[in-house]
């Protein structure tokens, strides 16, 4: 079980460092976010972050590719690299002593990678050939088309990219990504694990020291998609995607807000679940989830069905989530209650989950959120709570998206 304290310290150059010691546990884990997310891209050239990140872990230092790969195969890392809308992020999971190698290898990969030209194309035709796996996967890309449609540009782009940007990305555009955003002012470390506090902090001032600050790079607000909108495609399937306003995590009422969205959707005992696709047959997937940026949040539906049954599957989800304001039973809370409590127990025994944990809530909190607080916050809602919630933020204003052979008629009750 993780301690309850965890230790924060900034290094002079901005770089935040949270620590949180687990002594019951062999492993350690650490997550390094920067400011290199998609929302600092140029306008009509998103996936150059996604290409910036595939090029930064093939060779940094002195260490070229092969040689990068098998030091940290060697650590027994397991690792993993993504791009978010705020931040590009690198994260890895490794016995307790090997944890300090490993970070000293992604100090050179943020601050000295050697990002080869020669490698730029082969890495495009890997992002151009993800890009291309997820048009044929209508199910992810009605999620990703409602984002743009539902948040204002840039918060809407999506993280891998789009292949319509793609050509229009140059080697040259990728280093000038990382020379205006990779910067350790913005950036946060968590680690988790079997570690001591004060060996890890003089590690990483050895490491992380020398990285200079840069200037902020302002974020350009533009934008959203239509509303209402219809992508065509001749398919035997329709999916529906839908969006309302909710609250960020930074909000008091987040708590509420996830549990209301967790009566709706989570697991088979739950709403959609129950009268869309159980009771009434309608579709093979249905379910709806938060979502928050720093300052904004949405509730986020999506539900797959045939064309014939499009139109009244739309219409039940869409009545499923307007009767949450008539009543909860207290056994649905109970359930959502349950289903926290056993997500809460798995996440105090995984340093992975806790490191992400840590720069999550430093990023929107500025703090750092002790699993018990969280525990006691969800154990004390009531339903009177979530009633007031949802009284106080009906879903109202959906952006609705379908993509499927025809468009459907958008019920009066989203109007």
């Amino acid at each position: 079980m993780a301690d309850q304290h965890v230790h924060t310290h900034q290094l002079d150059n901005g770089l935040t460092l949270l620590v949180e010691p687990m002594r019951a546990v062999q492993s350690a884990s650490f997550s390094l976010s920067v400011p290199a997310g998609v929302v600092y891209e140029d306008d009509q050239r998103n996936g150059t972050s996604a290409i910036l990140c595939d090029l930064m872990t093939r060779g940094a230092g002195n260490l070229n590719t092969r040689m990068l790969s098998d030091k940290l195969d060697h650590l027994g890392l397991q690792r993993g690299e993504s791009v978010g809308w705020n931040h590009m992020s690198f994260s890895g999971a490794t016995l307790a002593e090997n944890l300090i190698p490993a970070l000293d290898i992604y100090a050179d990969i943020v601050q000295r990678p050697r990002l080869p030209e020669d490698e730029f194309e082969p890495v495009v035709a890997g992002v151009r050939q993800s890009l291309r796996a997820t048009e044929d996967e209508p199910r992810q890309k009605v999620i990703i088309e409602l984002r743009k449609r539902c948040y204002d540009s840039p918060w809407g782009r999506p993280t891998d990219g789009s292949l319509s940007d793609l050509p229009n990305v140059s080697y040259e555009h990728v280093r000038q990504l990382f020379d205006r955003s990779l910067r350790p002012n913005g950036a946060i470390l968590g680690i988790a694990g079997n570690v001591d506090v004060e060996t890890v902090q003089d590690a990483v001032e050895r490491a992380f020291s020398s990285w200079e600050a840069g200037p902020a790079v302002p974020i350009v607000r533009g934008e959203r998609g239509p509303a209402r909108d219809h992508i065509t495609s001749d398919s035997n399937q329709t999916h529906i995607g839908l969006a309302y306003d909710s609250v960020p995590y930074r909000d008091d009422d987040y708590y509420t807000a996830w549990a209301a969205v967790s009566i709706l959707s989570g697991g088979s005992s739950s709403r959609l679940f129950t009268e869309v696709r159980e009771r009434r047959g309608l579709c093979y997937s249905v379910y709806a989830t938060l979502n928050s940026l720093l300052e904004e949040g949405r509730v986020l539906a999506y539900a797959g069905t045939t064309p014939e049954r499009a139109q009244e599957t739309l219409d039940v989800t869409v009545q499923e989530i307007r009767k949450l304001n008539e009543g909860i039973d207290e056994s649905e809370l109970d359930r959502v209650k349950a289903g926290a409590k056993s997500a809460l127990i798995m996440q105090q025994e995984s340093t992975g989950s806790r490191a992400s944990s840590l720069v999550r809530d430093w990023f929107h909190l500025r703090r750092t959120v002790p699993l018990d607080e969280v525990h006691r916050r969800i154990d004390s809602l009531t339903v009177g709570d979530l009633l007031r919630f949802v009284s106080e933020h009906p879903p109202l204003d959906f952006t609705l998206l379908t993509i499927g052979p025809v468009a459907l008629e958008v019920p009066d009750v989203v109007s």
